[in-house]
């Protein structure tokens, strides 16, 4: 017995020693400052990590500790946020402005640290304070532990590619003019891949990204939709995608000739080089509103180029794109997305839910302050909201810190479960319904017991306009079990549910004009943001905070802050 102790004994401490040695302290350091480059015909000074745009790419085993010295050298203030990542007993380091964090104040810096806990994937960073994210992003890339195989075909190459968007102009000026004039930022001049906007637009025929592949060889695409405020059809031409994996989550392998992707969103896909030796464009555009919408956007397409090995970069074959507004397409694929059940990082849906909860989303308008110009309709601002709550960040104490340390009047527990008015939400004839369009400012959040499961259906209203909100939950992934059109109906709409295999995300797009309903399990005690992604919409209201509870032991409750948490 006494022989048989001692071997179990002596194989728990192999084990242990192999896990941790599999796992790795991956440091970096960010300088966050000022670099000048060339773009659209001009020179322009933006606000980049390390000098470049996109900024570093950080690659990461599932298991490792990341570190991150953050210096701010800029103008501004700036926090990053780790986009995606659970941050378990690690909150402190999830970086949105005034909800866990104060800003990095220039001249100063900040160390964020946390663990890659149960996560594969891709995922990425990014500045999360005003319009800052335009220039300040990069990939963050987190592979199996070592001697851990993808639940999909070994790729010969993986290759980020980050689509954003560009403005000439200072962003900081381009956010505050928009703040001033009420409806928000003039739309972008550019499109780019990989911080390159391509040959369509002027003195950018040398600013094309270009991807080089063998025939026969197969491409891991890790895409990642940075842009502020569009989604984005993306197509190579000739060439067909499969999706392995959306927002750090594996997939079903699923067959498009087109990626549909939203701000916020990841999307890993396999390319097969398997046409004739040549060269393709990869192009992107917007996926946007229809009429009557009122929200302008960039109609401009970016160019990237993949060469075959011995071809020219010679007049390219270009794809056809979408139409900007082809809602079918958009919806088949983002609706016919299926998760990986039972493969790596996978866990059941809960069928159990502890908290129901039915959240309008979507524009309205607010009061034009004295002596101010608004161009919003009716004279006044842009405004928007969640359950008639527009958000409005507080300014003297995050909300982290606040309930942390107990301190009150800073945020307001009374996000409700309903909203106070039920209508037809998408019905267009509402849209100039005053009585519905000016909801208050308020810092209200939402107190979650520890361990509940929470379902959410998210429905979009035609409130001054109908869109799709990209809805982004910090700390979680939620199960997507269902979305369609028009009004949520429970009785008919919960029979589609999928229990089974649901696709796991961290940001949904909610269908134009429709629904979509998501389920978590809150077991990740702190205070996470759920905003709308599209960056416009943020400064406007269109958010809420979670305060998940403490748990019953010491590894489920919040750690106290890092020395070096930025002074408000």
């Amino acid at each position: 017995m006494a022989r048989s102790m001692l071997l179990l004994a002596c194989a728990l401490v192999v084990l242990a020693s192999s896990t941790f040695a599999s796992a790795a302290v991956v440091e970096h350091s960010f300088q966050v400052k000022n670099l000048t480059i060339g773009r659209l015909c001009r020179q322009q000074t933006i606000t980049a990590v390390n000098g470049s745009l996109p900024g570093p790419t950080i690659r990461v085993r599932e298991g490792d500790t990341l570190i991150v010295h953050v210096s701010n050298e800029s103008p501004y203030n700036v926090t990053i946020h780790w986009h995606g990542i659970f941050q378990i007993r690690s909150i402190w380091a999830d970086g949105p402005n005034m909800i866990t964090q104060c800003p990095i104040r220039p001249g100063n810096s900040y160390t964020y640290k946390f663990r890659i806990i149960n996560q594969e994937g891709t995922l990425w960073w990014h500045a999360h304070i005003s319009m800052l994210r335009a220039t300040v992003h990069g990939a963050l890339i987190i592979r199996p532990k070592s001697g851990h195989k993808y639940p999909f075909p070994k790729p010969d190459k993986e290759v980020p590619i980050v689509l954003g968007e560009w403005w000439n102009g200072d962003i900081m000026d381009v956010a505050n003019r928009g703040e001033i004039t009420g409806v928000g930022p003039r739309i972008s001049d550019a499109f780019t891949i990989n911080g390159r906007p391509g040959d369509f637009y002027p003195c950018s025929e040398n600013q094309t990204y270009k991807l080089k592949v063998e025939k026969g060889k197969t491409y891991l695409l890790r895409i990642i939709n940075a842009a502020l405020n569009n989604q984005l059809f993306f197509k190579i031409a000739n060439h067909k995608f499969t999706v392995v994996a959306v927002d750090a989550g594996y997939t079903d392998p699923y067959v498009t000739d087109v990626v549909v992707i939203a701000p916020g969103q990841t999307t890993d896909v396999l390319l097969k080089a398997d046409q004739p030796v040549g060269s393709y464009y990869m192009a992107a555009r917007a996926y946007a509103a229809p009429p009557p919408t009122i929200v302008a956007f960039d109609n401009t397409t970016t160019r990237g180029i993949v060469v075959y090995d011995g071809a020219s970069t010679v007049n390219p074959i270009m794809p056809a794109l979408p139409a900007y507004n082809d809602t079918p397409t958009a919806y088949t694929f983002y609706s016919n997305i299926t998760g990986l059940s039972g493969g790596p990082q996978w866990v059941p849906c809960p069928r159990r839910v502890d908290e129901r909860m039915f959240v309008t989303v979507g524009l309205g308008l607010e009061q034009c302050p004295a002596n101010a110009t608004c161009q919003g309709p009716g004279s006044q601002r842009l405004s928007a909201s969640m359950n008639n709550h527009s958000f409005q960040a507080p300014t003297s104490l995050s909300i982290l810190q606040a309930y942390f340390f107990n301190v009150g009047g800073v945020y307001e527990p009374n996000f409700p479960n309903q909203p106070p008015v039920k209508f037809d939400y998408t019905n267009t004839n509402v849209s100039n319904d005053m009585s519905l369009l000016f909801p208050p400012k308020t810092t209200s959040v939402k107190m979650l017991k520890f361990n509940s499961t929470v379902e959410m259906v998210l429905q979009n209203t035609a409130l001054v306009a109908v869109e799709s909100h990209p809805m982004h939950l910090h700390g979680y992934d939620f199960y997507v079990l269902a979305q369609g059109f028009g009004n949520y109906n429970a009785s008919r709409d919960s029979k589609n549910f999928n229990l089974v295999n649901p696709q796991r995300r961290n940001t949904i797009a909610i269908p134009i004009g429709g629904w979509a309903v998501i389920r978590f399990l809150a077991n990740n005690p702190g205070v996470w943001f759920m905003h709308c992604h599209f960056d416009v919409h943020l400064p406007w209201g269109l958010a809420t905070t979670f305060i998940v509870e403490n748990g019953p032991t010491p590894s489920t409750m919040l750690p106290p802050p890092p020395a070096d948490l930025p002074r408000c």
